[in-house]
C-alpha cells in the first residue's frame, strides 16, 4: 500500500509542477521567482528544495510536463486506428495545434532552448518528437503510402522542418494563419510523394 507520505510528496511535486508551468507561461523564467511558484503552489520554500535543487531544475521538470502532454497526444494518434497516412495528417495537425498553445509556445519553444542550453533542448526534444516522426515515416512506406527512402536521414530533415515550422509558429503576430500555412504546404509535400508512388510503381 502507498504511504500517506509518498501521496503528499507526489501532490506537492504536482502542485510545484504545475505552478511553475503556469508563471513560467505567464512571466517567463527570468520574470519568475522560486517564492512565487511555492507561494501559488501554496508550500514552503523549504519544500521546495526538498523536490527541487533550484529554479533551472523546476523550469526543466516544467518543460517534461508540457512536453509529455504533447507527446502522449501525438503518441495515442500514431497508435490510433486510422490508416498510417491518416495518422500521419492527424498528428501533423495536432502538432500545429499544440504549437498555438501558450504554455508549448513559451516554456518549450521560447524559452528551453535559453534556460537549458540549444544542446540539452535538442536532446529533450530529440527523445519527445524524433521517435514519433521515425515510426510515423516507417508506417508509411511499409503501407505503401511513399516510396522508400532512407528512414533515418528522412525523419532527421522532417523532424527540422517541424522544428523550424514550430519556432515560425510561435514567433508570429498572427500564429494561427502560420499554422494554418504550414499544415497546407506539408500536406502538400507529402501528397506530392504519395501521388509519385503508383506512377513509378507502373513503370517498374
Amino acid at each position: 500500500m502507498r504511504s500517506r507520505r509518498l501521496d503528499y510528496s507526489e501532490s506537492t511535486r504536482s502542485a510545484l509542477v504545475d505552478s511553475a508551468v503556469e508563471l513560467f507561461t505567464k512571466r517567463g523564467y527570468a520574470g519568475t521567482s522560486l517564492d512565487e511558484i511555492a507561494k501559488r503552489a501554496r508550500v514552503t520554500k523549504g519544500a521546495l528544495y526538498h523536490h527541487f535543487s533550484g529554479k533551472q531544475a523546476l523550469f526543466e521538470a516544467a518543460f517534461d510536463a508540457v512536453e509529455s502532454l504533447v507527446f502522449d497526444r501525438l503518441e495515442k494518434i500514431m497508435n490510433g486506428p486510422e490508416s498510417p497516412w491518416d495518422r500521419a495528417l492527424s498528428a501533423l495537425r495536432e502538432f500545429i495545434k499544440s504549437c498555438l498553445d501558450p504554455s508549448y509556445q513559451r516554456i518549450a519553444i521560447h524559452e528551453a532552448p535559453v534556460v537549458m542550453g540549444w544542446e540539452r533542448w535538442r536532446e529533450a526534444e530529440d527523445r519527445c518528437s524524433f521517435g514519433l516522426i521515425r515510426s510515423s515515416l516507417e508506417g508509411l512506406i511499409e503501407a505503401g503510402e511513399i516510396e522508400s527512402v532512407p528512414v533515418e536521414i528522412t525523419a532527421r530533415l522532417l523532424f527540422g522542418a517541424l522544428s523550424s515550422a514550430a519556432t515560425e509558429i510561435a514567433g508570429s503576430a498572427e500564429p494561427k494563419k502560420v499554422g494554418a500555412q504550414v499544415e497546407a504546404v506539408i500536406i502538400q509535400l507529402l501528397n506530392r510523394v504519395r501521388s509519385s508512388v503508383p506512377e513509378q510503381s507502373a513503370t517498374a
